[in-house]
């Protein structure tokens, strides 16, 4: 790694997300010695590439500094001795995200990104494309870190280490930033008097609390939070503030995730997508219009600084954790993150060698999580069926096995098993079939003998 001239390659630079990158880079300009920041994207992706790469420069030029912004399509030309490489990327972009949302629905179950139907096939799209970028950074970039909060990050970031053999990969996600932000507000005290333990998996981890003087607060943050009388917000743009049950957070004596709810009140969950849904309000939907708003913004030559309408856009703080977690890897900080990092014996009810989310110091050499140990037995078991669900999605997308991917689908607890896990896997092999290449075979047997299936996916995507 350069010590005095970093170069940092974004994949998916055209994301909505970038200037949120660019701005965390600038607030830690006196902690990164940036040479070059190189975005890159895809030839479908230029258009918007080149929107916000203007606007970053323009961003780099009002903050006074010398780095210079590069834009390209040439994946390896910006991955060539790059000491950091972050992902931001989207499969079959945000449309294909509309597809795993709709298709699902259409059925009443959920599609939701991460968590459902819709999160296996983002995963199995995405999988081979990070391994693929691994193969060239192994080539071009041997040393660089792999910054990943492309979703589902957790299963990302298990196939780039597992799979890929990346070691040097870390995952994040901005779910627990807002969890942090809540509880502090909740107390009435400034975060960093607190302290905070995170463990699960990407979108399914619980935490605990504990103050300044040694003192946990967990559970009187249940109440300030999930209580009988207390007005719940899941400090989420994207997820419906459907309330908990507090009586069955208190016996679990955990902070859930916003995504639980998903879970722990999935009728209530379901029965609101699918009034989106007949709407034609599904949150893929509505991000699409978000995104088409930020883009014209984006395009003002006067404007040079983030706009404070990229935090409707739902996953804000993602790109500056992303820039701290860089920080603290190159200097050494050991700041206190929520990573999806290598388990390594911090949750015994996990393999030894899985990725988990969990709270930790980052330093030079990475990661080190804080030790958990085990879960109450109501939580151990969901998430010992959460974990196998990633493994098997893992394996269907690095071989392409249509059986791994249904069991995938059977054994995800907002998919019932059957027949209807059957159609709708079929249905969306279908619908994805261009980014699915190691799915051939099974797709060409549903295209001969389920006419029926494809003309099903056809016209749902007309009504869209």
């Amino acid at each position: 790694m350069s010590r005095d001239a970093l170069k940092i390659a974004t994949i998916g630079g055209g994301s909505s997300y970038t200037p949120e990158l660019i701005e965390g880079y600038i607030k830690r300009k006196d902690e990164l010695p940036i040479k070059e920041i190189w975005l890159v994207d895809i030839e479908e992706g230029r258009e918007k590439l080149e929107i916000v790469g203007e606007m970053a420069k323009r961003m780099v030029k009002a903050a006074g500094l010398d780095w210079s912004v590069h834009l390209t399509l040439d994946r390896r030309e910006a991955l060539k001795d790059a000491d950091f490489v972050s992902t931001q990327f989207r499969v079959g972009l945000l449309e294909a995200r509309v597809k795993d949302e709709r298709i699902p629905l259409s059925h009443g179950i959920l599609g939701q990104e991460t968590n459902g139907a819709g999160g296996i096939f983002k995963a199995l799209r995405t999988i081979p494309v990070i391994l693929d970028i691994i193969e060239d950074m192994k080539e071009l970039c041997p040393d660089a870190w792999l910054v990943n909060f492309t979703n589902p990050a957790g299963m990302v970031t298990e196939a780039a280490i597992k799979v890929g053999g990346w070691s040097k990969t870390a995952g994040l996600c901005n779910v627990p930033i807002g969890h942090k932000k809540q509880a502090a507000e909740k107390l009435g005290l400034p975060e960093e008097d607190l302290f905070f333990k995170f463990a699960g998996i990407n979108h399914f981890h619980w935490h605990r609390v504990w103050d300044k003087e040694g003192k946990e607060r967990t559970d009187e943050l249940i109440d300030l939070i999930y209580g009988p009388k207390e007005e719940q917000e899941s400090h989420l743009k994207n997820i419906w503030d459907a309330p908990f049950h507090y009586e069955q957070l208190k016996d679990l004596g955990l902070l859930p995730c916003g995504y639980h709810r998903y879970y722990y009140i999935e009728d209530e969950m379901l029965k609101h997508s699918i009034e989106e849904f007949e709407r034609g309000e599904t949150r893929a939907q509505v991000v699409k219009g978000t995104e088409e708003k930020l883009f014209e913004l984006y395009k003002d030559p006067n404007l040079d600084y983030k706009p404070k309408e990229l935090e409707q856009r739902g996953g804000t703080h993602y790109s500056d954790a992303a820039c701290e977690l860089i920080a603290s890897i190159y200097n050494d900080k050991r700041t206190d993150m929520v990573v999806s990092t290598q388990n390594n014996g911090t949750i015994t009810d996990l393999p030894y060698d899985c990725i988990v989310e969990v709270s930790g110091p980052v330093t030079s050499h990475g990661p080190e999580p804080y030790n958990w140990g085990s879960f109450p037995p109501a939580a151990r078991g969901i998430i010992q069926n959460m974990k196998g669900m990633e493994e098997a999605v893992i394996k269907a997308a690095t071989t392409g096995s249509y059986g791994a991917a249904l069991h995938a689908f059977t054994v995800n607890p907002l998919i019932p098993g059957g027949t209807i896990a059957k159609t709708v896997l079929d249905e969306l092999l279908i619908a994805h079939k261009d980014y699915l290449p190691l799915f051939k075979d099974s797709i060409e047997k549903i295209e001969k003998t389920q006419p029926e299936t494809v003309k099903a996916v056809e016209e749902l995507m007309k009504s869209n």
